[in-house]
């Protein structure tokens, strides 16, 4: 679901910097991930980094507003190719989920590892899901509305045991017959 970011050295250090740090953070998480091995591996100096980022907080604020806005595009894209929504949305999240280098939703992540110790992270975490809600939302008829708050849990109980290792040929499957039962009900 999500294109690949790619490191080009002659991109913009700026870019050089998010990027390593959208794969690094994403991979290894925030936390784990410290300022000196983003800037040996995005190739730049310290006085570079800090003139683009001038801590660690403001780089991990522009790795979540990056992240929002190549996975929403992507999001929305997957749910457009199917009318349906009881199936655009198990074959969006199976496309992420095969990805090779799926770790879980960042936002579920971030909150878990900062907690409420950043607040521009977490109001930028509560956007995105509002967001990624607001995509399902677009998909439902009028009818189906007032499911919108049960097919984000399901989604996101979905997402959460894939990265805990749950097979995702089944999860998809129970993602599949929860949002038939719902819809139908719903409708």
């Amino acid at each position: 679901m999500l294109a690949p970011l790619t490191f080009d050295p002659q991109a913009a250090a700026r870019d050089r910097i998010l990027n390593t740090a959208q794969r690094l953070f994403y991979q290894q998480g925030i936390r784990a991930t410290g300022i000196d091995k983003v800037i040996a591996e995005a190739g730049v100096t310290k006085v570079t980094f800090y003139r683009h980022f001038p801590a660690k907080n403001a780089l991990i604020v522009a790795f979540l507003q990056q992240r929002h806005q190549r996975w929403m595009t992507a999001f929305r894209t997957a749910l457009a190719q199917q009318p349906a929504l009881v199936d655009a949305l198990p074959a969006a999240l199976q496309s992420w989920f095969s990805e090779a280098d799926f770790r879980g939703c960042a936002f579920i992540n971030s909150a878990a590892e900062l907690g409420d110790t950043l607040p521009e992270a977490s109001a930028l975490i509560l956007e995105h899901k509002r967001e990624m809600a607001a995509a399902i939302a677009q998909q439902l008829t009028t009818a189906q509305q007032r499911t919108v708050g049960q097919i984000v849990l399901l989604v996101e109980g979905a997402i959460v045991q894939v990265q805990l290792g749950e097979a995702a040929e089944q999860i998809i499957a129970a993602l599949h017959d929860a949002l038939t039962t719902l819809l139908k009900t719903g409708a």
